[in-house]
């Protein structure tokens, strides 16, 4: 057998791989889990937050509502999220993220008693 054999595999790779390629790579994972981490803390962070707000009921208005797609190129598919900006009684406007079945069912210029937690959204009744 010859003797480079030893060196096969990913551990010969690694052996073989410049420094400056050994250190990019291994910055790049490190910001890949650290993107990853991040957006597990801060959606834990808002789950948390939210869920130690009062429900709120307050008369409402809808302003306006927007729709955000994201993803979808060629044969991926693509998902939307739908928005809705209300001025409550107290002259404060606040944007929800609102289920695509609700948005439907909102229009402009609705007035109505919205209910919310923190920034999740419960129900809009005209």
């Amino acid at each position: 057998m010859n003797g480079s054999l030893g060196n096969a595999g990913f551990s010969g790779i690694l052996n073989e791989m410049p420094p400056f390629f050994k250190l990019f790579g291994g910055f790049i994972f490190i910001l890949v889990v650290a993107i990853f981490l991040y957006a597990i803390i801060r959606g834990f962070s808002t789950w948390t937050t939210n869920n130690a707000s009062d429900v709120i009921t307050s008369p409402a208005t809808v302003l306006d509502k927007r729709t955000e797609v994201w993803g979808g190129s060629e044969d991926a598919g693509s998902s939307t999220n739908y928005y809705v900006t209300f001025e409550l009684a107290s002259r404060t406007r606040i944007e929800l993220q609102v289920r695509g079945d609700r948005f439907g069912l909102i229009v402009v210029g609705d007035h109505g008693q919205l209910t919310y937690q923190g920034t999740r959204f419960k129900e809009f009744n005209r």
